[in-house]
């Protein structure tokens, strides 16, 4: 059973740091992408970062000299770092991993969330 486990947030101060980590496990499917939503409090989810297999990488505007997406293929796993934070990156950030099936297509999966929350 494919699942996919963030982990890594939390409480921080404008201007402060973290660090997030997402992990895909129990499949042998190969990655197509990786990439972290976002979902503030009233708000609709939006695309943050994406990486794919050949590690192109793409970003919201408003992060992309902030935040950095980055992959560790051997374990399935993807990082956000997020630097400068400000009080607009609070919200649930989420992991969402896309897989090349076998049987052709591809499989996506979503994680359950982080919670990331920004103080002045």
């Amino acid at each position: 059973q494919v699942q996919v486990v963030e982990s890594g947030g939390g409480l921080a101060q404008a201007g402060g740091s973290l660090r997030l980590s997402c992990a895909a496990s129990g499949t042998t499917m190969s990655i197509n992408f990786m990439r972290w939503y976002r979902q503030p409090p009233g708000k609709q989810r939006e695309v943050v970062a994406t990486i794919t297999s050949t590690g192109d990488t793409d970003y919201l505007h408003s992060v992309k000299d902030r935040f950095a997406i980055s992959r560790d293929n051997s374990e399935n796993t993807v990082h956000l770092q997020l630097n400068n934070l400000t009080l607009e990156d609070t919200a649930v950030y989420y992991c969402n991993v896309d897989f090349r099936s076998p049987f052709g297509g591809s499989r996506n999966y979503w994680g359950r969330g982080t919670q990331v929350t920004v103080s002045p």
